[in-house]
């Protein structure tokens, strides 16, 4: 087990380092600001998890708008750091109700790992429980990673390391109108 989190870690300093990330399903390499080839959209697995203090977290109960899932774990150093920008993201989207954002911890210790960690780093968005499996069949190489699901329930791209929120404004943006709700407030 202690090598699964050995490779883990290596993964989401080395990516971030080295500016990758993975795009539209895969493209390892390719910069959001890069043209990538399109490769075909595919559905997002469905989960139906626990939420942190157990209350059901289901990706299916978003379908007809997106969803902005994060993958990080307690033990991953930059994703204390996305906690702010989905926080800020979140707080311009909540009134509106016109996104989700999920962030799913695959801490293998589970809600008791989870929750002093979210309410010390004041994480406002759900939480839910996963693990590594999940993660594996969204495609995820490291930590932090967040994957925009469109409002019909696939996977439009993932995003390896750190996203500021006006990047996560523009990639919800074709699927909530041209422009979001709200200017981002920082």
């Amino acid at each position: 087990m202690a090598g699964h989190v050995a490779i883990w870690v290596f993964w989401a300093v080395l990516l971030p380092v080295l500016g990758c990330s993975a795009q539209d399903g895969g493209d390892l390499g390719a910069s959001a600001s890069e043209a990538a080839p399109k490769k075909p959209r595919r559905p997002a697995p469905n989960f139906d998890l626990k939420g942190v203090y157990g209350n059901p977290v289901s990706l299916a109960d978003h379908r007809g708008k997106p969803v902005v899932v994060d993958f990080w774990a307690t033990w991953c150093v930059p994703c204390i750091y996305q906690v702010p920008e989905l926080n800020a993201f979140w707080k311009i989207h909540r009134e509106a109700d016109d996104v989700a954002v999920i962030g799913v911890a695959v801490d293998v210790e589970g809600a008791s790992a989870v929750a002093p960690w979210i309410e010390d780093k004041g994480v406002e968005y759900q939480i839910a429980i996963g693990d590594e499996r999940l993660a594996r069949e969204f495609g995820v190489m490291g930590f932090p990673t967040l994957a925009i699901i469109s409002p019909d329930g696939n996977i439009e791209s993932l995003h390896v390391g750190l996203i500021e929120v006006e990047e996560l404004e523009r990639l919800v943006a074709p699927f909530i109108g041209s422009s979001p709700a709200h200017e981002p407030t920082l």
